[in-house]
C-alpha cells in the first residue's frame, strides 16, 4: 500500500482517544537585555496562544489529518476547563470531558522569546475519583471506533483499573489499542496492541540503560522488550529514540528489530511531537497500513511536527508534502538510503508511475565490483525509461551461481554503491536464483539486459508475454568483475 494511499484514506477513520488533556499556553515575547534588579532576562511580552496539551494535542492532530475524532478526558470546574472543552469541541465529534471538582485544569504556561524556551509553568494536581466517573458507556464507545488510542500522562485518568477497563473493551471489540505510556508500572497496559513509550521510558520500565550510538543497542533493546512481553502480554512494542529515530519489537518475533532514522531537517520545538507521533501511527493502522508503514508516517508526521514552534498539528497534506520531498529532483527517486526498497514497495511505486504515464524500467545483475561496463550498461538502459529499477542478487545468490569465493563486496555495499548512482531510481535486493519473480511483481515496461537473447532470456519472454517490450543493451568490451578479479590475483603474484 502506498503511503501516500494511506495518509488519503485518514478521512475515512473514526478514532477514539482516552487519556490527560491540559491547556498549552504559550507567552511570546523578546529579550533584549538582563533586569538591573537580578542577573535575569527581561522578558518582554507580545502575544500569547492557547491551545489543546497532551491527549488534546492528539486529537487536534487526528482532526487536523482529516480523521473524526472522539475523546474522554477529565477538567477541573474552573476557566481553564471551560476553555478546554471549547477547543475539544472545535476538533471533536464527541466530547466527554468529565468534570472533576476540586481539582484544578492542567494548565503549561511557556515562556518563548524568539525559538527559544526561557521557562515553563506548571498548574497541576493529580486526579482522584471513582472508576465510575467514566460512566456506563465506554464500552459503546469502543465499539463505535476504528482504533482506540491511550494517552497517559499520569494526571490521573488512566489508573490502572480504568486503564484495564478500556483495553478489556477493546479486545472484546477486537478492536486496536494503542498506549503512549507513563511510568514503570506496564501491568496497567497488559493486553495492549502496541505500547510506545521513548527512550526514556522504556528505560525506566525495564531498567536498562541503553542508548541508540552503543554497538549493542539492538540486543538490549530485544532484551527488555521480550521481558516487557513476557511479564505484561503487551503484544508490540514502539520505542521512539529522538533524534535517532524509532524502533519496532513484535512479540511474535522478539529477535527481530525493525528501526528507522529521523525525518526531522530543523528541530524548533519538540513540544507535542509524541503526540503527533501517537496520532499519525493510530490513523496510518485504522487506514490499513501495517506497523513499518505505520511507523514511517508517524516518523514524518513528528518530523514536520518539530520543525514548527509551539504544540502544532499537523496536516494530512503536510506529511504528503513530506513525502514529496523525500523525492530526487526527477519526482520518482529517493534520496540514496531510501532507493533501496523491497520487493513489495517497488511493485507499489511501479504502478504509481504508471498510473502517473511513467514508463518503468527493469534491469538486474550481481554488480560486484561496480565498474565502467556496469556504468555504461546502466546508463544505457535508463535512457530507455522514465524510472529504472535494478535487481540485486544477494549474496547468497551470488555463491550459489558464482561459486563460494563470491561476492568480492557484501551485498550492503553493492546496493549502496548503485544507489549512490545518479541514474539509478531504485535498488531491490532478491535471493531468488532469477529475476523473474521479481519482475512479476514489479511488471516492468520494458526489461533491458546485455549478453542475453530473447529465447534465452525468460524474464524477456515474460514482459513481453503482458504486452511490455525487452531491449537487449551493448556491452562495453574489456570490463567485467571475472577479469578485474583475475588481474588482482595476478598483480599479487608478482
Amino acid at each position: 500500500m502506498l503511503l501516500s494511499s494511506i495518509v488519503k484514506a485518514y478521512r475515512n477513520i473514526r478514532v477514539l482517544c482516552v487519556g490527560d488533556v491540559m491547556l498549552d499556553h504559550f507567552l511570546y515575547g523578546k529579550v533584549e537585555r538582563i533586569s538591573p534588579e537580578a542577573p535575569v532576562p527581561v522578558f518582554n511580552f507580545q502575544s500569547e496562544k492557547k491551545m489543546l496539551g497532551g491527549a488534546g494535542n492528539v486529537v487536534a492532530n487526528l482532526h487536523s489529518l482529516g480523521c473524526s475524532a472522539d475523546i474522554l478526558c477529565f477538567v477541573g470546574d474552573d476557566e481553564a476547563g471551560r476553555q478546554v472543552r471549547g477547543l475539544l469541541e472545535q476538533v471533536c465529534d464527541h466530547v466527554a470531558a468529565l468534570v472533576v471538582p476540586g481539582f484544578p485544569t492542567i494548565e503549561k504556561t511557556r515562556v518563548i522569546a524568539g525559538n527559544n524556551h526561557l521557562l515553563r509553568i506548571d498548574n497541576e494536581r493529580r486526579f482522584q475519583c471513582g472508576d465510575e466517573v467514566l460512566g456506563p458507556k465506554v464500552e459503546e464507545r469502543v465499539r463505535g471506533a476504528d482504533i482506540i488510542l491511550l494517552s497517559d500522562y499520569a494526571k490521573g485518568l488512566l489508573s490502572p483499573e480504568r486503564c484495564q477497563r478500556v483495553i478489556r473493551a477493546c479486545l472484546a471489540a477486537e478492536k486496536p489499542v494503542i498506549i503512549d505510556p507513563k511510568g514503570d508500572d506496564y501491568s496497567k497496559y497488559a493486553g495492549a496492541t502496541v505500547v510506545k513509550p521513548n527512550l526514556k521510558e522504556f528505560n525506566q520500565a525495564t531498567g536498562l540503560s541503553c542508548h541508540p550510538s552503543e554497538p549493542d543497542f539492538q540486543d538490549r533493546l530485544r532484551e527488555g522488550a521480550q521481558n516487557l512481553f513476557r511479564r505484561y502480554g503487551i503484544r508490540n512494542l514502539l520505542v521512539t529514540l529522538s533524534e535517532h529515530g524509532m524502533a519496532f519489537v513484535s512479540a511474535a518475533h522478539p529477535d527481530e528489530v525493525f528501526q528507522i532514522p529521523t525525518e526531522a531537517r530543523e528541530v524548533f520545538d519538540v513540544s507535542g511531537a509524541g503526540d503527533t507521533s501517537l496520532a499519525a501511527f493510530g490513523a496510518s493502522l485504522a487506514a490499513g497500513a501495517d506497523i513499518q508503514d505505520a511507523m514511517k508516517l508517524a516518523n514524518v508526521a513528528s518530523g514536520v511536527a518539530v520543525g514548527k514552534l509551539g504544540t502544532s498539528c499537523v496536516t494530512a497534506q503536510e506529511i504528503l508534502d513530506a513525502l514529496s520531498r523525500r523525492r530526487s529532483s526527477s519526482g520518482l527517486g529517493w534520496r540514496q538510503k531510501n532507493k533501496i526498497v523491497s520487493r513489495r514497495e517497488a511493485a507499489a511505486v511501479a504502478a504509481q508511475c504508471r498510473e502517473q504515464g511513467k514508463k518503468v524500467g527493469f534491469t538486474n545483475g550481481c554488480f560486484d565490483l561496480l565498474h565502467q561496463g556496469h556504468l555504461h550498461s546502466l546508463m544505457q538502459a535508463r535512457s530507455q525509461c522514465d524510472v529504472l529499477m535494478v535487481g540485486l542478487n544477494t549474496d547468497a545468490s551470488i555463491k550459489r551461481l558464482k561459486g563460494p569465493d563470491r561476492p568480492v563486496q557484501d551485498e550492503k555495499t553493492r546496493a549502496l554503491l548503485l544507489a549512490s548512482l545518479e541514474f539509478v531510481d531504485f535498488v531491490i535486493m532478491f535471493d531468488d536464483d532469477t529475476a523473474l519473480p521479481l519482475v512479476d511483481a514489479v511488471r516492468p515496461d520494458v526489461i533491458l539486459k546485455e549478453g542475453y537473447t530473447i529465447d534465452r532470456w525468460p524474464e524477456a519472454q515474460f514482459v513481453e508475454g503482458y504486452g511490455g517490450r525487452a531491449v537487449t543493451l551493448t556491452r562495453l568490451e574489456g570490463y567485467s568483475t571475472t577479469s578485474t578479479i583475475e588481474r588482482m590475483k595476478h598483480a599479487e603474484k608478482k
